[in-house]
């Protein structure tokens, strides 16, 4: 393994870990926004629908763009912009000034997660083993650093752009020099990675590395994936607190814990779920993942007290954590010439499930109860199990039954992030 892919590695696990305290920062201070504004309740919810959305066309503008330009591009100015766009909202002071931060925020967070997976994806391949779910956990590290400094700002009564302002100073250009090391596919291509990893050449690399549309029906199964995991991580993020205090009768500051724990418990999942995958393979992975999550669920829904409801969400973090993952992971196997676009395509499902989840317990809850309402993304996550076939690695085939040859582990007996 070469200098070029750990820097490469390394510059990808910070961008992920930035794009993870922006968005922290951005939806634990929701109701600091709220009041700064005076948006009202019943305006908030399309405020909060309108990221999303936005952030969904501009996934499909990313897998347009990086036609023409690398994702490292498209990354490497993306994530400046989400951090402005932050401050932006911060900053401002008049409700049409909230709403094009939040339209920014959402286009720009759009490209950045879809170029960033991209590029995951891509160093994977390079790598030959399973290291998406570090990125992922980089992730989860900034979100609960994010989180912290949410805390601290809210504590100590802070203006908003005054909690913002020093986050982006840091960020901002730690984030610009860390990309200069991003690699691209075209890059490794053009030194010869590749070559040096054990891939093929010849017809066969020509066949590899030629983009071919992507079936959308190979990709649904991911999709289906993508968006219950993303119902299932939106109904704690938006209803753990609720439920644990008006359900199970916890006290409002206990309320407060399961979505830390869900947080930590995540991290620590995705720290450890490389090595998972490289054991048992990412089928099983994602079979127990599912499992665990529906355990989970079924924990919260039946808990006794809060006690028992803080167990359930410990094992919603360790079941989701691993799906998203290696929902994108899979997606690049199936689609090798094709990987950036279907990281582009399945990327915009990671918000049709934001903005399905907490709208669908909230009805629930209203209509039946919130014990109920759990019951529903126990049932939905199960989805993965149907599917875990399509997580497991098919090997390519050539004219004349002949089987690619399997990509050298290159970074055994390295360090992982």
């Amino acid at each position: 393994m070469t200098d070029v892919l750990r820097r490469g590695r390394a510059s990808l696990a910070f961008a992920f870990l930035v794009q993870g305290v922006a968005f922290a920062l951005l939806v634990t201070r929701i109701p600091a926004i709220q009041d700064r504004y005076g948006v009202s309740d019943a305006l908030l919810p399309a405020f909060l629908a309108a990221v999303p959305v936005l952030a969904g066309i501009g996934s499909v503008a990313t897998e347009r763009l990086v036609k023409a330009v690398p994702p490292s591009r498209v990354l490497r100015w993306s994530q400046p912009v989400v951090l402005l766009a932050l401050l932006g909202v911060g900053a401002g002071e008049h409700m049409a000034g909230l709403a094009v931060a939040l339209a920014v925020f959402g286009l720009a967070v759009g490209a950045l997660d879809a170029s960033m997976n991209m590029l995951g994806v891509s160093l994977q391949r390079a790598y030959g083993r399973s290291i998406m779910l570090s990125f992922h956990a980089a992730y989860s590290l900034g979100g609960i650093a994010g989180a912290s400094l949410a805390w601290v700002g809210a504590h100590g009564q802070l203006a908003l752009w005054v909690s913002y302002l020093p986050v982006v100073l840091v960020l901002m250009p730690a984030a610009l020099i860390g990309s200069r090391w991003y690699v691209d596919q075209e890059q490794r291509e053009g030194r010869g990675e590749d070559r040096h990893q054990g891939h093929v050449s010849g017809p066969a690399a020509e066949s590899e590395d030629r983009a071919g549309p992507v079936a959308f029906r190979l990709l649904l199964p991911l999709c289906l994936v993508m968006t219950v995991a993303y119902i299932g991580d939106s109904t704690v993020s938006n209803w753990s607190a609720k439920y644990l205090q008006d359900v199970l009768g916890s006290s409002e500051q206990m309320a407060t814990v399961p979505y830390n724990v869900y947080m930590v418990t995540t991290l620590v999942g995705r720290m450890i779920g490389d090595f998972g995958v490289r054991r048992f393979g990412a089928a099983a992975v994602v079979r127990a993942g599912a499992l665990v999550a529906a355990a989970g669920f079924a924990v919260v829904a039946g808990a006794p007290g809060e006690w028992a409801g803080m167990l359930g969400f410990t094992l919603l973090g360790l079941g989701l954590c691993v799906l998203v993952p290696q929902t994108f992971a899979a997606a690049g196997r199936l689609f090798p010439g094709a990987s950036d676009a279907a990281v582009a395509r399945l990327n915009v499902f990671n918000y049709v499930g934001f903005l399905i989840g907490s709208p669908l317990v909230g009805v629930i809850g209203d209509v039946w109860s919130y014990r109920g309402a759990m019951l529903v993304p126990m049932v939905l996550v199960l989805v993965a199990l149907v599917h875990a076939r399509s997580f497991a690695p098919e090997p390519d085939r050539y004219g004349g039954g002949h089987e690619r040859p399997h990509t050298a582990d290159v970074g055994r007996g390295s360090h992982g992030l």
